[in-house]
Formats: structure tokens, sequence, C-alpha cells
């Protein structure tokens, strides 16, 4: 229990110091940018209105638009340009999952994200594998 409760704390800890510098620096991380350009595959989402993005880096995005047709490109490669819904909430959970990896926690997270698509350049008319 007690072990716990410390464990718990330290995590605490990190996340206050992780908010604290990510918000004492003016960055421009890819993971803090308001408006992002992103390439990856497109498919359908689980609404009428929003699609998934997966990236060559297994990050997930869902997308959705109401100025891109998005239901055109389904199985493309794309790159989508839009912005980042909670941008700095993004932004601060990113890099707390960056600092957790440092320390041997989740090793494997990738990043996952919601974004408005404001413009679409299909890539390939395929998905790669």
């Amino acid at each position: 229990m007690t072990g716990k409760i410390a464990a718990g704390f330290i995590a605490v800890m990190m996340l206050a110091t992780v908010v604290g510098l990510a918000t004492a620096q003016s960055t421009t991380k890819a993971t803090h940018k308001k408006t992002r350009t992103l390439t990856g595959c497109l498919q359908k989402g689980e609404s009428a209105d929003e699609y998934n993005l997966t990236t060559k880096s297994g990050a997930t995005w869902e997308i959705k638009s109401d100025s891109v047709k998005l239901d055109e490109h389904v199985g493309h490669s794309v790159a989508v340009t839009g912005v980042v819904s909670h941008h700095k909430e993004h932004a601060m959970k990113e890099d707390a999952k960056a600092e957790m990896k440092e320390h041997g926690m989740d090793k494997d997270a990738k990043e996952h994200g919601h974004m408005t698509a404001t413009a679409l350049t299909m890539v390939s008319d395929s998905c790669q594998k």
C-alpha cells in the first residue's frame, strides 16, 4: 500500500515538473504546435464523420472536417494539415509520456490526438504496409 502511494506521488511530481517546464519555455516541438501536417494511412472511424490516420511511427489521430472531403481518401496515404484539438493539453500529455519513457515506463507509448483537418494532399492511392 505504501509503495503504491509513493509511486503515485512520484508520478504526480513528474507530471507537475513536466507541466511547469512546458509552460516555462517557448518551444516548437511538433507535439506542441497548434497546426500540424501529418502523413499516414487514412481509414474510416467509428462515427459517420470521423476518420483515423495512422502514421509510419505508429501515432494515431482521430480526424474530422467540415471543409475537407475525407471519405474520398479512405485507404489512401495522405498528408493532412489541420488544427490539433486542445493542443496545449496534448503537448503536456506527450511530454509526460516522453518523460515516463526516459525512466523506463511504458516505452511503447505512441502519440495519439484529435485534429480538425483544413487541407489534405493525397500521397499515394494506397497505404504502404
